[in-house]
């Protein structure tokens, strides 16, 4: 039995101390002929101690004076109520004892039970804090999807081809960043390993381009990519992925290599493509495409920097940044 059930229960918790007071009465009245004058108490402090601990204030009391009334009749002074100093101070010395048995036994336990009833509290509050977050990242990701509908749907209807691809690009992209923060319930919108993210999205993308033609190898990463990380981390991916699908082999099958690991205090994710390779003298911060703007812009937001160099064959594209504080 706990000491929470005996204290939730008075009845048990006063028979728990009667049962330790007649336990230790037993135990001193079968050992009186082994002891020495003079140790009156010694069955009756572990008794006491027992009941403070499992019953509590009261029942405690109880087996405290139950005690010393026994030790008091039978093995102080003269047998019977003897009133002499001696037996006094006896008495005395055995409630001071019991009293601070009694003091620091209860405001133990009942330190542990707030103890106990906060730490409850916390985690019911923490479990509310998380079903919340994904409630509302759920929300979220639900709103970017509605906004992407929208879209898609206002580049149906478009007569102008510029702007009905430039509405089918936003569309797709708003998209993206709707799987991204769908993809990040999963990590309690705390953190989400990195090759998780990529494999999931990467598949989603070719599977949107109808690309079967093209193999993506994502190399295990088992980094944690926090909430604020993973969104602009990804899409940059997802950027290069397409840029790649685009104008590396934009007719032909490929393979593109995605690695994110750690060099010092930086992060760098890199985007290997076998197709034709960037043009020569090719700078990303001179491009002009829509995918780059949003790239560059991106890249700010992480602090980073961001290249894309000839790989000889092919293109790789690099992001690096500093590793978030919690790591």
């Amino acid at each position: 039995m706990s000491p929470a059930w005996f204290r939730s229960n008075p009845a048990y918790g006063y028979g728990l101390a009667i049962c330790a007071w007649l336990t230790a009465f037993c135990v001193r009245l079968a050992l009186a002929d082994w002891f020495p004058p003079g140790f009156p108490y010694l069955t009756f402090f572990p008794a006491v101690v027992v009941a403070a601990y499992f019953a509590g204030l009261w029942p405690s009391v109880l087996t405290a004076v139950l005690s010393g009334l026994t030790a008091w009749w039978f093995w102080i002074g003269a047998p019977g109520f003897d009133w002499s100093t001696a037996t006094g101070l006896a008495l005395a010395f055995y409630a001071f004892v019991i009293a601070v048995d009694i003091f620091f036994i209860v405001g133990m336990n009942s330190a542990t039970d707030n103890l106990r009833r906060e730490v409850a509290r916390n985690a019911a509050l923490a479990e509310s804090r998380d079903l919340l977050l994904k409630e509302v990242q759920h929300r979220v990701s639900n709103n970017i999807q509605v906004v992407s509908a929208l879209l898609r749907l206002e580049a149906g209807m478009s007569k102008d081809p510029a702007a009905r691809r430039a509405l089918s690009d936003a569309s797709a992209r708003t998209a993206m960043i709707a799987n991204v923060q769908r993809s990040l319930l999963d990590a309690d919108g705390a953190a989400a390993p990195f090759d998780d993210l990529a494999r999931r999205l990467v598949c989603d993308a070719l599977n949107a381009a109808g690309r079967t033609d093209v193999a993506v190898v994502v190399e295990e990463a088992r980094h944690a990519l926090t909430a604020d990380e993973a969104t602009p981390v990804v899409l940059i991916l997802l950027e290069c992925v397409n840029n790649a699908l685009e104008h590396a082999f934009p007719d032909r099958p490929g393979r593109i290599h995605v690695r994110l690991y750690e060099q010092g205090a930086e992060r760098r994710l890199e985007v290997r493509d076998d197709g034709a390779g960037p043009p020569p003298g090719f700078d990303p911060a001179k491009g002009r495409s829509l995918g780059l703007r949003i790239v560059l812009g991106l890249t700010d937001q992480l602090h980073g920097r961001f290249s894309i160099v000839d790989a000889a064959p092919g293109a790789l594209c690099v992001l690096s940044y500093p590793k978030p504080a919690a790591h």
